[in-house]
């Protein structure tokens, strides 16, 4: 996998849990129980991980990156999966894993929200 800095920056973020899927044969990357990150591969078992995304910047993104597509086996609309064997530079990826944290942790309960930064 060419992004090998994945695991430690999604773990990074502020509450993030990771959990393994078997059934998935996928790893989970979780804020207050939400998956903001899931790294696993497509059907054709090439690497990828999916990433929540507003949908007119996902939109944007997918034109700009042959190596970004809607998300495999997820929401289409909110989701896309970037292949990590691709061409997608690292701090677009990073702003995506950014931007899927954001929003997952911004639809949390207030209650949640606070338990998460007093941690």
């Amino acid at each position: 996998m060419k992004y090998k800095w994945l695991n430690e920056y999604c773990l990074l973020k502020k509450g993030a849990v990771k959990e393994f899927k078997p059934e998935w044969e996928a790893t989970l990357y979780r804020i207050g129980g939400k998956m903001f990150a899931l790294l696993g591969a497509d059907g054709g078992k090439k690497p990828i991980i999916s990433l929540k995304c507003e949908p007119m910047t996902g939109q944007l993104l997918r034109s700009q990156y042959e190596d970004i597509v809607p998300g495999y086996y997820l929401n289409k609309e909110h989701w896309n999966s970037i292949f990590l064997e691709g061409a997608v530079p690292k701090e677009a990826l990073k702003h995506m894993i950014d931007m899927s944290y954001d929003l997952v942790f911004n639809s949390l309960t207030k209650k949640m929200i606070k338990q998460i930064l007093e941690v």
